[in-house]
């Protein structure tokens, strides 16, 4: 049966996303690295599969949207509590946060619905979106 009209979007022929298994990850620092799997130009939302060293530690941060994390091996210490291999959170919008450490080395896929801001006792120090991410990406591509 047909439909009454085109519902198709204007971005119809935009192919779905697609990362292989061999897909690089990307360098983030010295004890932590990245494989973007997607990235929203609308919300400024990503996921990603993200690979921490054991003592990596990601600065207090705030959520400005949802997200969600499942841990694929290893353990993170997050606020008074741990995740472990297997274990899924969900964090909502305004989140706060201190400090989030691996304690052990760790890959988990991360979700977040939009950006994460950083900060310290005086003043913002990161700020971690789509269009971030993006950019990295492309720096990275351009030097090999």
């Amino acid at each position: 049966m047909p439909f009454p009209a085109d519902l198709r979007p204007p971005f119809q022929d935009i192919f779905d996303t697609f990362v292989s298994a061999d897909a690089p990850f990307m360098q983030m620092g010295p004890t932590a690295s990245m494989k973007i799997l997607w990235l929203s130009r609308e919300t400024g939302g990503f996921a990603v599969l993200v690979n921490w060293k054991a003592g990596h530690v990601a600065p207090a941060h705030k959520h400005l949207a949802g997200a969600h994390a499942y841990v694929i091996s290893g353990a993170l210490k997050v606020r008074d509590g741990y995740l472990r291999a297997g274990d899924y959170t969900y964090e909502p919008a305004g989140i706060v946060h201190d400090a989030t450490e691996a304690v052990e080395d760790t890959l988990y896929f991360f979700a977040a619905d939009g950006p994460i801001l950083y900060f310290n006792d005086t003043s913002f120090t990161g700020y971690l979106n789509a269009e971030v991410l993006a950019k990295r990406q492309a720096e990275l591509a351009a030097t090999g």
